[in-house]
């Protein structure tokens, strides 16, 4: 495909990238010492959960996130991070783009009632799935350069 100014190929690296770098942004504005100290992003995620209208993401947030804040904050903040960098930098570019797709969707069936998260989640969610299906990681990226994910 040949377009104006980039090839599709390189067209679907700047999707990419542009996704790494809003991973980054989300990364950025955070309050890691409120997440880490505080406990802020966790509490707050609980307060969502126990409002919500799906009794599942209720149950399942207090099987799995409940009894271990402190580590799904770590996990949390630092896989925004690490998906990030991924997709910036064109390192193992399908196992990000799959983790951001999963952790969008998570996002977004825990903020079923917000339409402002539900936009954010649901764009990131299909530029992951376009860029995942495209192969994006086959034009401006550390993957393409040492020969990972022919």
């Amino acid at each position: 495909m040949q377009t104006v100014w980039l090839s599709g190929a390189e067209w679907l690296a700047v999707l990419r990238i542009g996704l790494g770098l809003w991973w980054l942004e989300s990364w950025r504005h955070k309050d890691k010492k409120g997440w880490f100290e505080r406990g802020t992003g966790i509490a707050w995620a609980a307060d969502v959960a126990n409002k919500h209208r799906w009794n599942f993401v209720k149950s399942g947030f207090h099987r799995v996130v409940a009894p271990r804040p402190k580590a799904m904050a770590y996990i949390v903040v630092y896989a925004e991070l690490a998906l990030g960098l991924g997709l910036v930098s064109g390192f193992l570019t399908p196992v990000a783009l799959i983790g951001g797709l999963l952790l969008n969707l998570l996002y977004l069936v825990l903020m079923i009632h917000d339409w402002a998260e539900q936009g954010q989640n649901a764009m990131m969610a299909l530029i992951s799935l376009v860029a995942l299906l495209a192969m994006s990681w086959q034009t401006w990226s550390l993957d393409a350069a040492i020969g990972l994910f022919p």
